[in-house]
């Protein structure tokens, strides 16, 4: 059962259509839905963010994964699971956002200043994000953006523009915070993306609300590894082929809620070939470290040790040959190019009135070239960077190939948002260093686009 009402919205170009469904007007429509009902009230959005049993100490903490759901094995095996189609390129190129994408960005936006900017700071203190938050990003729709509306999703075309947007819209907010609230739904997408038809029917109830009586699963897709020049396509951890399916060895850093996390994406060598696979938290051998970085502390980031790990047959996600393995590596760093655009467009937001209002020697240091230019060259990177992730999430949405296009964008957020976040500390001088001031935080988020590899994906 879907999260969200069944409504026709207007068509791709904002025409009104009864035979073309738009993910976007899906989704937009729940966010309506969110925005009338008491959740706001109910978040209580300047309470203190809940200390869960993530406690951030020199030690950390160790424990077995969570383990409380047991998945039903459906569908066959050896039948290809639904795939969503590409979106129809209209032949022109234009990347302005259509009108129910228009809107889509605006009440995420709203969400995101309204609820997630508000519990950043508490969240980013606690390593963990509020209970409250999370439970509303599911009550909008996140988790199943992503997912074929075949499968008790809202997708009927590839949904990478959408999450792209999402994410972009979310980080405005806080960019752990939207890490936190896009995990699950990155491990939906994946499936949706890949899976086969047993891999569908048996993971995605869960996440679509199918499964009833039980709460949407925290989820997390995990690539990254704790090496020096680590390099994503070639993971340290192995897949070995045994009578029973693969054992899995090696460990996994930074990732996403992994102590929450009932379901993994897990990266792994196998014969030479980078391979996905599912990796349930019930699998013994598996266990789940405390990770604190320097940065999006809010994501609960942690530290996954795979010690002969045995997972089926069934848990190979899409191929074998490396290619399902580096799209899924392509559209995670089309994520981390919107989370950049995002929280550099609040760095930009927050610095600009700043400086106009900061006097110094009688006049608003807005006044001095220096800081004119440094604003005006924030806002022009920052449009290039914007611009080239939209035109990668375009083509990934549309099916063609999108690897050039976002090599270029990941490039440029890595090192331009960076340097947004370093000169938004600068603009603000002694106030950018102190925690009253959320640029400091922006500034530590934005160091991870160019470092962390997965987490997220759209």
């Amino acid at each position: 059962m879907s999260l969200l009402p069944n409504l026709r919205p207007g068509g791709r170009h904002g025409v009104a259509s009864t035979e073309t469904r738009d993910p976007i007007g899906y989704l937009v429509a729940g966010l309506s839905r969110l925005a009338q009902a008491d959740v706001l009230d109910r978040l209580k959005i300047r309470k203190q963010a809940e200390q869960t049993v993530f406690t951030v100490t020199s030690g950390g903490f160790k424990a077995v994964t969570k383990a409380n759901r047991q998945f039903s094995r459906r569908g066959s095996s050896s039948k290809q699971g639904v795939r969503a189609p590409g979106v129809s390129a209209p032949g022109t190129f234009d990347l302005t956002p259509t009108e129910d994408e228009q809107m889509l960005v605006d009440v995420v936006s709203e969400f995101a200043t309204e609820v997630v900017r508000p519990a950043a700071a508490a969240a980013n203190e606690a390593c963990a994000a509020p209970t409250d938050l999370l439970e509303a990003s599911l009550e909008i729709g996140l988790p199943i953006l992503g997912v074929p509306e075949a499968l008790g999703g809202v997708s009927e075309e590839r949904s990478a523009m959408a999450g792209t947007l999402v994410a972009e819209a979310l980080a405005k907010g806080d960019m752990g915070l939207a890490i936190a609230a896009l995990a699950s739904g990155s491990v939906a997408t994946a499936i949706g993306l890949w899976g086969s038809d047993e891999q569908q029917q048996t993971y995605l109830p869960a996440f679509t609300g199918e499964a009833k009586g039980e709460a949407v699963p925290a989820a997390a897709l995990a690539l990254t590894e704790p090496t020096v020049l680590f390099d994503v396509l070639a993971p340290a951890a192995t897949a070995t082929r045994t009578d029973e399916g693969f054992t899995l060895r090696g460990i996994k850093s930074g990732v996403a809620r992994g102590a929450e996390a009932e379901l993994f994406v897990v990266g792994a060598l196998l014969e030479g070939q980078p391979t996905l696979f599912l990796l349930e938290s019930s699998t013994p051998g598996l266990t789940v470290e405390a990770d604190p970085s320097m940065g999006l502390r809010a994501a609960s980031l942690t530290t996954l040790r795979m010690e002969d790990a045995l997972v089926p047959s069934t848990a190979v996600l899409g191929s074998t040959d490396g290619e399902t393995y580096r799209e899924c590596v392509r559209l995670s760093r089309l994520a981390w190019c919107a989370l950049a655009v995002g929280t550099g467009q609040a760095v930009l937001d927050y610095v600009a009135p700043y400086v106009k209002e900061r006097q110094a020697f009688g006049e608003p240091i807005a006044h001095r070239q220096s800081v004119a230019f440094m604003v005006a060259d924030m806002a022009i990177e920052l449009q290039a960077m914007r611009l080239l992730t939209y035109k990668a999430a375009a083509r990934a949405a549309a099916g063609k190939d999108f690897a050039q296009q976002v090599a270029l964008a990941r490039n440029l957020c890595a090192e331009k948002g960076m340097r947004i976040g370093l000169d938004g500390v600068q603009l603000l001088g002694g106030h950018g260093f102190v925690k009253e001031h959320p640029v400091e935080r922006w500034y530590r988020d934005l160091r991870a686009v160019g470092i962390m590899e997965g987490v997220v994906l759209v």
